[in-house]
């Protein structure tokens, strides 16, 4: 379930550039979320065992070498060989970032919806209010959309853009996006100014009724970790961890892929 999970977050945010290896996903997302061009490595080493491995990695080195970056990895326990994230350590990559991949059912996320009185209003398609709200939430210029934009006009499924209103005023975003009986969350962010009233609760039930409608039975997100605020949030919408993941990176870090 890790893999195809994990597959599916990728065609929701599908990358600029994207090879396939054996199984592995080698992408590429210019001026997006450096976590967007991972590596996917999934799936076993193949019959050339460690050495298979080792061709593997460097032909994600050489992809990413190709473009001006430096390869980086997503490392997700059912997912990738077991031998992969020491054998990265043995090649210098550090490792960043503990995120968790969480699921729930909709019916639950739909029955926990706060008591508010923030109208949500549903789009098939990212407006400029939701833009703007999910820019200023991430105190970027109006501008720093243009990745996300671009991120977002390739996505080729289902999706759905839910804000939260007080009054006309967009406080809160999120977005959903359906695959195979599934629906992940992504794009969640609320202003400062609204946090902790709610706000975040509305838009989540939001997609899970619209889920419903898309006969997405169950929902999935991926949430840093260190991010309290979220996976209280979460925590009280019914999601819990399916695992834990982490990236390996070069020493050098991947800041210049940005």
């Amino acid at each position: 379930m890790v893999t195809a999970l994990q597959e599916r977050a990728a065609r929701a945010q599908p990358a600029e550039h994207v090879e396939t290896l054996g199984g592995w996903w080698l992408r590429h997302a210019p001026g997006c979320d450096w976590w967007l061009s991972a590596v996917l490595p999934h799936g076993p080493a193949g019959a050339g065992g460690a050495e298979e491995l080792e061709h593997r990695i460097a032909r994600a080195e050489d992809f990413y070498s190709r473009r001006g970056g430096a390869a980086l990895f997503q490392i997700s326990p059912g997912a990738c060989p077991v031998e992969l994230d020491g054998v990265l350590a043995e090649r210098g990559y550090s490792r960043r970032g503990s995120l968790s991949l969480q699921t729930a059912p909709t019916s639950a996320v739909r029955g926990r919806a706060p008591t508010s009185p923030l109208h949500v209003r549903v789009d098939r398609r990212p407006t400029q209010p939701w833009f703007d709200a999910w820019t200023a939430a991430h105190s970027r210029t109006p501008d720093g959309a243009g990745p996300e934009k671009a991120t977002l006009a390739r996505v080729q499924g289902r999706s759905a853009y839910a804000r939260a209103l007080a009054g006309s005023v967009t406080v809160a975003v999120g977005r959903a996006a359906a695959d195979t009986g599934w629906a992940g969350v992504f794009n969640m962010a609320t202003l400062p100014e609204a946090r902790g009233n709610g706000a975040a609760g509305c838009v989540l039930a939001a997609l899970a009724e619209w889920a419903r409608t898309q006969r997405a039975h169950r929902m999935y997100l991926q949430v840093e970790r260190a991010n309290a605020a979220a996976l209280r949030l979460y925590q009280r919408a019914g999601f819990t961890e399916v695992c834990g993941y982490h990236y390996r990176v070069p020493d050098a870090g991947p800041a210049h892929q940005r």
